[in-house]
């Protein structure tokens, strides 16, 4: 991958996110949150991966909403003043669930008559979502570019 299309697929992660939290209205869409763009090498197509929260129907219906969703986003995208904006696919990100099953097994380890098949557990949510209060994004830390004397 090169530099370019790192940088590029940074942007286009933060400003689906942005377009999906502030434009897109779908009801089926909950708490969604995209992980990662990843950009062909001839800036094509897109796969965007995405987390989400809830129920196996909530995530199902939430996927849909959002591939539903997803021709409006990359019009909104315009604004990026690309030659071409890429195609947008979405993908379920199901490393949140995985790392939530590796800890469930070490911390209750498997005696070997037990089935290691996966096991479908809701993923926690933020706390005051359960409580139904508004949950302030994060913004990441900016670093400063150091200038080379």
């Amino acid at each position: 991958m090169s530099q370019r299309t790192a940088r590029l697929d940074e942007l286009l992660r933060e400003e689906i996110s942005a377009v999906i939290s502030r434009d897109v209205t779908d009801p089926r869409i909950g708490f969604v949150t995209v992980t990662d763009v990843e950009v062909t090498s001839d800036l094509s197509q897109a796969a965007v991966w995405v987390s989400i929260l809830g129920s196996p129907d909530d995530q199902r219906a939430s996927l849909a909403g959002l591939r539903r969703a997803m021709p409006y986003v990359r019009v909104k995208l315009g604004r990026l003043r690309l030659k071409t904006i890429p195609q947008l696919h979405v993908r379920q990100d199901d490393s949140a669930e995985r790392a939530t099953r590796l800890l469930d097994l070490i911390e209750h380890p498997v005696d070997g008559t037990e089935s290691l098949a996966p096991v479908r557990q809701a993923l926690p949510t933020p706390s005051g979502v359960a409580q139904g209060e508004a949950v302030l994004p994060v913004e990441p830390r900016r670093h400063r570019r150091r200038r080379s004397r």
